[in-house]
């Protein structure tokens, strides 16, 4: 299958590019390690690939409506710090 082929038919079949793909993949795991595991900022936006603070965070507000820390104050202070405490039960 030629390269643009795939993209043709991974665009059929998710409704993005396979680069869209990949860049939504990173931003959810890395707003995962910010909200389950209490990972700061950095640590995630480092770990999930991103080498510029400020390219990761204009993408991920672009992606969730919110800076990384502001959004992540918003989802803790919803839910508690219950999020947290799951994570170290779990690593208990």
């Amino acid at each position: 299958m030629s390269v643009s082929s795939f993209h043709h038919h991974f665009k059929a079949v998710t409704a993005m590019s396979p680069l869209q793909y990949q860049k939504q993949l990173r931003l959810q795991e890395a707003r995962r390690q910010m909200l389950i595991t209490g990972a700061d900022v950095a640590s995630a936006a480092h770990s999930v690939g991103y080498e510029s603070p400020s390219q990761f965070a204009r993408e991920y507000g672009r992606m969730f409506g919110a800076p990384p820390l502001r959004d992540k104050r918003r989802w803790l202070g919803e839910a508690g710090n219950d999020a947290l405490g799951a994570a170290s039960m779990e690593a208990a």
